[in-house]
């Protein structure tokens, strides 16, 4: 029997398998990649490399065994039908006989249009007849603090969230949730709302950058179609920044804020204050 996870050197797969390796065997861990040159740290340490792509089916065909349990990371190609890309995992989790496929979606508050293919996937595995575990991971932190650069530059926090407030964690917080679902029991058919103990709002965000950074950094709540073009205008394809600012549109509306307690429940720990990972970024 193998934890097998997919995506496993992208930014949660790698959180998930270093923590997994801190609770389990490395022999007992399979990461799929794309690029096996990306998971040579892995493979030192242990770790069963495969090679698969979610969009060559061929390459999941005999990738799983019978009693394995799967994490399923959901693709980032949102130009390539993610549900069609993650089908190709279910139904071959479903030919080995799988003993649980765990799947990281997104909160089921959410109605932006990037909780359209968590939906269809969701949806897919559910009728799949797996056993199941549905990771609705809120909002990251590293989402904003990844690239400080351009709010430090301009001096200003810009979204269109308004008000909004969201309960976001670390990867490596929504990471100990896969990893404590992975290797403990119970979890079959279960659905975990995940986001952090303490909702922020964007005003508070740029406080806190103020403060850490020492200079007067300010929040501009603009419109969705005006944080729309700022982010094609910053190099995004104009879809994928049509989604991100769609899912702005859900923050104000309250729709990113998790109180069900389930990642501390999991983790066993408080979840990252966004204070602690803007604290993080600016070290790095």
């Amino acid at each position: 029997m193998s934890i097998v996870v997919t995506g496993a050197t992208g930014h949660l797969g790698r959180h998930v398998v270093e923590q997994l390796l801190e609770k389990v065997p490395a022999e007992q861990i399979t990461a799929v990649v794309r690029t096996p040159e990306k998971a040579a740290d892995f493979a030192e340490k242990g770790v069963k490399i495969a090679v698969a792509d979610y969009n060559a089916p061929e390459t999941f065909g005999s990738l799983f065994a019978a009693g394995d349990k799967v994490l399923l990371i959901s693709g980032n190609e949102f130009d390539k039908g993610r549900p069609g890309q993650h089908q190709v995992v279910i139904d071959a989790a479903k030919a080995a006989g799988v003993a649980l496929l765990a799947y990281t979606s997104a909160p089921g508050t959410l109605t932006a249009a990037l909780a359209d293919d968590h939906r269809a996937t969701e949806k897919a595995l559910l009728a799949s007849g797996l056993p199941y575990s549905l990771l609705r991971n809120g909002w990251y932190n590293e989402n904003y603090t990844e690239n400080l650069a351009p709010t430090l530059e301009h001096s200003a926090v810009v979204q269109a969230a308004g008000e909004g407030r969201i309960s976001s964690a670390s990867r490596a917080d929504y990471a100990a949730a896969a990893v404590a679902v992975l290797t403990g029991e119970g979890h079959e058919n279960s659905t975990y709302e995940l986001g952090g103990d303490d909702a922020w709002g964007f005003a508070e965000y740029a406080a806190e950058l103020s403060k850490q950074t020492g200079k007067e950094i300010a929040y501009n709540a603009v419109s969705v179609e005006d944080f729309t073009a700022i982010l094609a205008g910053a190099g995004l394809p104009a879809p994928l920044a049509a989604i991100l600012a769609g899912v702005d549109a859900s923050i104000e509306k309250g729709e990113l804020v998790v109180s069900s307690g389930d990642l501390a429940r999991l983790t066993g720990r408080p979840a990252t204050p966004i204070a602690e990972s803007i604290t993080a970024a600016l070290k790095g």
